[in-house]
């Protein structure tokens, strides 16, 4: 089957020709037809199986009749992040460059000046992610109720994002009779209740078992210490054939850290991370695609939809904590029938992680093995400090005497008075306030810190000895 048997238009067949496109796959096959009849659709796909495409086509030959209305899209395709909206908006620019339709792009992270403009002139297709669109709709910007076609993108990554309450919100401002798509990776109840809540009689294609992962990837497990990950992925970037590589961690700080890490080892690569802006973002994104460097490491928020081409690697540097993100991550690598490998980091503490991807996915990852490496010592988390052998008892202390002050003998042999020792000290005897040196004015006149200080050391100290009692006084213990 070759894209001229699913009914589109000689336009629409050209463009995809010259985008290198010859079959459709699966999802395309399936998908194009059913929504050119105006059915409403569920899609479930595995990532990198060319979904986008599947409502992108057949979109283009649906809009390529009517006209546009001021504020009021013809169409709707809600995406859950800015990249995978800014990649539709490529598809559409891609196939339809022989078809004259409008628009336009709603995505946070960029100023809306230019979005009010194009929406006040009409578009035919709007791209958008749930928090921006409501938001204009909140102003009084746009319009819904002229929207004939709806596509929800993405949906089981619209939950994990909490935007099914914004996506409820937005299907009941649309008309009724119009025609919807879903598509998404997996379906949990949640979207489960969606689609039939907002959907009409769909038809289910279903081209992949849910949560399966593509066989064009080798998938491996690494056992290691949390400690050694950064050597660990070092030595993998150096021994593996890595061309083109992202890298995903569980938190943004962790990005900026290892992405630092990695230029300091004379690797070129970048970052992209929930905290930068969305300008910063796509000009990341364009050097990656463009070669200007070869490793990405990323947060989730790069994890579905991305489309580059090229991508060899994907490593895990930290196990994923939801089952599902394990999919969309390594779904990067292996696309459009290429192959692909993905390594995931995993410490003790991963076990179950690693426990539940298996689960979802229905099939045991390879453990990998570096060379000169003992799997189960790298596992093995290192031992709390209370559990560690104690160290060897050190001798007791001696006590030496401070700077150039002569020794006790030393003492006794220049100041033989020191022999009257064991005598009553006057100070000690003496009434509490002519316990005090003459020579001393009184604590409450003098006032300083640094004569109280004095003071309390002088009480401390009386001049008689602490030490060990010398044999020649006569001194009797006891009595």
């Amino acid at each position: 089957m070759n894209f001229a048997d699913l009914g589109l238009s000689d336009e629409l067949l050209r463009a995809v020709t010259e985008s290198g496109y010859s079959e459709p796959t699966p999802i395309q096959a399936s998908a194009i037809p059913s929504v050119l009849m105006m059915r409403d659709l569920i899609g479930i796909a595995q990532t990198g199986t060319g979904k986008t495409a599947s409502f992108v086509l057949p979109m283009i030959d649906i809009l390529s009749q009517g006209r546009t209305r001021a504020l009021m899209p013809r169409s709707l395709i809600l995406e859950p992040t800015r990249e995978l909206a800014a990649q539709v908006a490529e598809n559409f620019v891609k196939y339809g460059k022989y078809n004259k339709l409008s628009m336009a792009l709603l995505i946070g992270g960029v100023q809306m000046g230019d979005q009010i403009k194009a929406l006040e002139k009409g578009v035919d297709v709007l791209i958008a992610t749930p928090g921006r669109l409501m938001d204009l709709f909140e102003r009084g910007k746009i319009l819904l109720t002229g929207c004939e076609l709806l596509v929800i993108d993405e949906a089981d990554r619209m939950l994990d994002m909490g935007f099914i309450p914004d996506i409820e919100t937005i299907c009941s401002k649309l008309p009724k009779t119009r025609q919807t798509l879903l598509f998404s990776a997996t379906m949990p109840p949640p979207i489960k209740k969606l689609a039939d809540k907002f959907l009409s009689n769909p038809k289910t294609i279903e081209v992949a078992r849910p949560a399966t992962t593509n066989v064009n990837i080798t998938q491996r497990v690494v056992q290691l210490r949390a400690d050694k990950k950064r050597e660990t992925l070092r030595t993998l970037l150096k021994g593996e054939d890595v061309r083109t590589a992202i890298i995903f961690c569980n938190r943004k700080t962790t990005v900026r850290e290892l992405n630092k890490s990695l230029r300091a080892s004379g690797f070129a690569s970048s970052e992209i991370h929930g905290d930068m802006d969305q300008p910063a973002r796509l000009a990341e994104l364009d050097r990656f695609k463009r070669g200007d460097v070869n490793i990405l490491v990323a947060s989730d928020v790069a994890a579905r939809g991305l489309d580059i081409k090229g991508v060899s690697h994907v490593f895990n540097f930290d196990a994923p904590w939801h089952p599902d993100d394990y999919v969309h991550r390594i779904g990067r690598t292996g696309r459009a029938g290429a192959k692909g490998a993905a390594f995931t980091f995993v410490t003790a503490e991963d076990a179950e992680n690693i426990a539940n991807i298996e689960k979802l996915t229905g099939q045991k990852i390879e453990r990998y093995t570096l060379p000169d490496r003992d799997p189960e010592a790298e596992a093995a988390p290192e031992r709390p400090r209370r559990e560690r052998e104690p160290r060897r008892e050190r001798e007791p202390r001696r006590e030496k005497p401070r700077g150039d002050a002569p020794t006790f003998e030393a003492k006794v042999e220049a100041e033989p008075e020191v022999a009257t020792i064991a005598e009553p000290s006057p100070r000690r005897d003496a009434p509490r306030d002519t316990r005090r040196d003459d020579a001393f004015e009184p604590r409450r006149e003098r006032g300083g810190r640094r004569d109280r200080r004095r003071d309390q050391d002088d009480d401390r100290d009386d001049g008689g000895w602490n030490g060990p009692i010398p044999a020649f006084l006569d001194v009797t213990l006891g009595r």
